[in-house]
């Protein structure tokens, strides 16, 4: 793509307008929305369920759960060895994304930019995605650890390799930030769906234990998942040909200066600081509610299915009035309303089985939880990706360079190392007095501190500054 050669009153450097080119019919952007289903699927496995199943609670060893690798604290008497491989794991990847992103960005082939990595990603994804779970030894063992630590990092290369294009085509698909909302709607609907489907694991698994013990059931369990995944992955490649909804063009730019220049953005610095402390929220938040249920509300596992569900069920709910809102008041006052939820909600959960809220019967109180986390969740499944799609296409107008993977690698390398400090902060504070769960409260507690810091951070976003390069 040529340089900007059009200059706007302000002295920006204006891009040339881009010839007109087809919009994705309401069809493709749900062909388009199967692919989140299925990495939404494998992640919401690897989220939700590879700490439970490695770091075990004693009520879970006492169902049969195989102790994999050491338990001991290993650095400082703060790290555990899981919390150490998944942190490194996806402190490591972060630094993937930006490489993939600019591979993508500056990709030639004929199929279009992003396509042909979602085509040979999704098969390695899904099966190290399985593999994970496959621990060679059957009991505590380094070699077990070794083990999860390659499976673990190549589970969040193959990841990289498929998000990072796929999120990049939410920009380039929509040609607008009505169509863009659309999208990330569409998608948050799959994403939903299918990090549900992942915690209907415990409800899977549990029919097969009698006929093959619990953890051959819990791998069957992952593998149908995977394949199920698999499939979904397959479909935007397939069903979308990229070019003809897509007028985007080879990026010019060397991965660093590329890097430079998207967080040389300052709104984008702006919420990438806020996400990178929401991540750290949401990630302990996330990881800690298998345990909240078992070891807070002393209730079964599969209770957290239940929960899970409802959530996303009263979430789906506000998906349309999300739509709609954002539309008339703006992303930005939606989505710090969605802060300050999350932070109750958070700090509600720090209360769970306490005397504190012993008026209120235990499974009630996860009712109360998962209610009050659905309008939150709602906000976040659609409105932050719609914001790095504006930002985006704004840069793309000022700069004349469709960095628009780079933009959503730079998002993803936040939220990577937000999760990287959360595993730390989870796995280390978690083993605080684990017979009474005080670890485990101290979590949660941290978690609305830190998702309150992030609605701060974001109060300071210009939407109106960024809308309004879209519109000139």
């Amino acid at each position: 793509m040529g340089n900007a050669t059009t200059a706007s009153v302000t002295g920006v450097q204006v891009a040339p307008a881009k010839s007109a080119i087809r919009d994705l019919p309401i069809a493709k952007v749900w062909a388009f929305a199967v692919g989140q289903f299925g990495w939404a699927l494998l992640s919401g496995i690897i989220s939700n369920w590879l700490v439970y199943f490695y770091q075990p609670d004693q009520e879970t060893i006492s169902q049969g759960q195989t102790v994999f690798v050491p338990q001991g604290l290993v650095v400082l008497g703060i790290v555990t060895v899981v919390g150490g491989i998944t942190a490194f794991a996806r402190f490591f990847d972060a630094f993937v994304d930006p490489a993939v992103a600019s591979l993508s960005d500056r990709c030639d082939a004929k199929s279009g930019r992003r396509m042909p990595f979602l085509k040979f990603a999704a098969l390695p994804l899904a099966v190290v995605t399985v593999l994970v779970f496959w621990s060679p030894i059957n009991g505590t063992s380094w070699v077990n650890a070794a083990f999860l630590f390659v499976t673990v990092i190549g589970y969040y290369i193959a990841l990289t390799f498929y998000c990072t294009p796929y999120n990049a085509l939410i920009a380039e698909l929509g040609h607008d930030s009505k169509q863009q909302l659309t999208i990330s709607t569409a998608i948050s609907f799959t994403w939903v769906a299918g990090t549900a489907i992942a915690y209907v694991a415990p409800v899977i698994w549990g029919a097969f234990v009698p006929m093959m013990g619990r953890i051959t059931a819990i791998r069957v369990t992952f593998t149908i998942m995977a394949a199920v995944a698999f499939v979904c992955m397959l479909v935007p490649p397939l069903a979308i040909r990229e070019k003809d909804y897509v007028n985007s063009h080879p990026t010019s730019e060397s991965t660093i200066e590329s890097l430079k220049q998207t967080f040389g953005d300052g709104e984008f610095r702006k919420f990438v600081c806020s996400d990178v402390v929401y991540w750290v929220a949401i990630t302990t938040f996330q990881t800690g509610l298998p345990f909240f249920v078992t070891s807070l509300l002393k209730l079964p596992e599969t209770t957290t299915t239940i929960y899970f569900v409802l959530m996303t069920g009263v979430s789906v709910l506000f998906y349309l009035p999300v739509n709609i809102l954002a539309n008339k008041v703006g992303k930005k006052r939606l989505l710090l309303v969605a802060f300050v939820i999350f932070t109750c909600a958070f700090a509600f959960a720090g209360a769970l089985g306490s005397a504190v809220l012993g008026f209120i019967p235990a499974m009630a109180q996860g009712l109360v939880l998962s209610v009050v986390g659905a309008i939150p969740m709602a906000a976040f499944g659609i409105l932050p990706q719609a914001i790095v799609a504006n930002i985006a296409d704004a840069s793309s107008k000022t700069t004349g360079q469709d960095r628009q993977g780079m933009f959503y690698a730079a998002r993803t390398f936040a939220m990577k190392m937000g999760q990287s400090v959360a595993m730390l902060l989870f796995t280390g504070v978690s083993t605080i007095g684990m017979a009474s769960g005080a670890g485990y409260r101290i979590a949660a507690v941290c978690a609305a501190v830190l998702c309150g810091l992030g609605g701060i951070v974001f109060a300071f976003y210009n939407e109106k500054k960024v809308l309004g390069v879209l519109e000139t």
